[in-house]
């Protein structure tokens, strides 16, 4: 009888790690969130070398949100330049994703419910944008900016509203990117399958970035088309981070705050 390989192990040698069976992450399955010191689990693997010249500041704002950005732009919705990408959601990982679509030539349209945060993703590259107000039909502005659908979405936000509004701004064989976490009551959230199957859409999921993806995007932020310190508004230190966390939900800020030991 041949040996079967464990689902974890074949995962990881396919180069899938970031969706590992028996994956850890610090802060999540064991301690090492917003700390002095982090245990990283086979490092040998897992852990990656900074180029030089890079400051603690562009790496440590990379995860999770500038690398889970990328995966979903360059690794699942692949825009072409001139493509029209729609980004719902302008907070760290939504602002990454315009950063990089627009990097990459596409045409990106930033949807958010605060003009400031709308501001900072033109900033980062967006061409144009959707302030959501209390009746605004997000599809159909999106729909009408794009001449006829976007060809890549992307939920930065993670609700029912977000998800089902980037499904439907999608012209045909568009592709939606999950990015934003569904959470509590929305975690199972009703889709649109109708115009799924009618436009032929792709539907994708994403989990973060693998660690040996990581020299490509690093060497994107090496050569400057990358720039994700313009994302970083605010410093603090560690002192005051659970303040600032527990303050998300109802005062979320714009742009990326720092955390400094």
């Amino acid at each position: 009888l041949s040996a079967v390989r464990p689902a974890a192990e074949t995962t990881c040698l396919r180069g899938d790690g970031q969706v590992c069976e028996r994956q850890s992450q610090p802060g999540f399955t064991h301690w090492g969130s917003f700390a002095e010191l982090v245990a990283i689990n086979h490092a040998e693997t897992n852990l990656v070398r900074l180029p030089d010249q890079m400051s603690f500041d562009v790496a440590a704002s990379l995860g999770c949100r500038f690398a889970t950005a990328y995966r979903a732009v360059r690794q699942l919705g692949r825009p072409e330049p001139s493509d029209w990408v729609a980004v719902h959601g302008c907070g760290g990982v939504g602002l990454s994703a315009v950063m990089i679509a627009a990097a990459h030539g596409a045409r990106v349209v930033a949807v958010d419910i605060s003009p400031d945060a709308l501001h900072l993703a033109r900033e980062a590259g967006a061409v144009e944008s959707v302030l959501v107000g209390e009746h605004t039909d997000v599809p159909a502005a999106i729909m009408d900016i794009t001449g006829g659908g976007a060809r890549v979405s992307i939920d930065a936000l993670g609700s029912v509203q977000t998800c089902q509004n980037s499904i439907l701004c999608l012209g045909t064989r568009g592709r939606h990117v999950q990015v934003g976490l569904m959470l509590g009551p929305e975690q199972q959230p009703p889709i649109p399958m109708s115009r799924v199957i009618s436009y032929e859409l792709a539907l994708f999921g994403t989990h973060g970035l693998a660690a040996h993806s990581y020299p490509a995007l690093l060497s994107e932020i090496e050569a400057g088309v990358l720039e994700p310190q313009k994302l970083i508004t605010r410093s603090i230190g560690l002192a005051e981070a659970c303040g600032a966390l527990t303050m998300m939900a109802r005062q979320p800020g714009v742009g990326v705050t720092m955390i400094h030991p």
